[in-house]
């Protein structure tokens, strides 16, 4: 079901970096946000989530307003290291992790280009977050789907600060953002906690 993989593709969403006009990567080299901290909202079919975020490179940890329920229990932290391709839900009950694989098809971009761009237009100026902007219109074709986006990229840190989806009632934005050293502990598995394995499609909302 579309809904049981939200929380997966919530959190990859959160981690969009940018490339910013102008600017030059090597080839093959991943682009990340700088350390950050923030609130999320997301949007999707007329059901709003919550969350606090912390990103750091390529990990990111989100701490539930609604826990997520899970084929082991609630979790109401999940993990995403991206290094390791694998999301992890911290289960307090059982002190156990659940570990599951990142999903592909669920991912959105590490960088503000989006999967399958093919036109990308400047709007202009604009704000979100209470931070200035620019403000993209974005059209894609990914596995044969079209769409059109409009996108809010952070003028400073390159942070996608919203991201909506003209064709379906899907959104995210920040409420609040926080540039930020994030301590690396907060990404580890916590201690004493035991490793599970899961599959990736087995998370639904309470």
């Amino acid at each position: 079901m579309r809904r049981a993989r939200e929380s997966v593709f919530l959190a990859i969403g959160l981690l969009c970096a940018t490339v910013l006009p102008g600017a030059s990567v090597a080839a093959g080299d991943p682009v990340f946000s700088p350390d950050f901290s923030g609130s999320l909202v997301k949007q999707v079919n007329g059901k709003r989530y919550h969350a606090q975020v912390f990103s750091k490179g390529d990990r990111l940890r989100l701490e539930y307003k609604y826990a997520i329920r899970t084929e082991y229990g609630y979790a109401a932290i999940e993990i995403i290291r991206l290094d390791q391709s694998e999301t992890w839900y911290v289960l307090a009950q059982q002190k156990e992790l659940l570990v599951t694989p990142l999903d592909p098809d669920d991912m959105l971009p590490l960088h503000a280009a989006l999967p399958g761009e093919r036109e990308r237009t400047l709007v202009g100026d604009a704000a979100a977050a209470g931070r200035a902007a620019q403000l993209y219109e974005v059209r894609t074709d990914h596995h044969g789907r079209v769409e059109r986006f409009y996108e809010w990229v952070d003028k400073e840190a390159g942070i996608v600060l919203k991201l909506v989806s003209r064709d379906r009632d899907w959104s995210f934005e920040y409420e609040r953002i926080r540039l930020s050293s994030q301590p690396g502990y907060y990404f580890d598995a916590p201690p004493g906690y035991k490793k599970r394995p899961g599959s990736a499609t087995r998370l639904s909302r309470p």
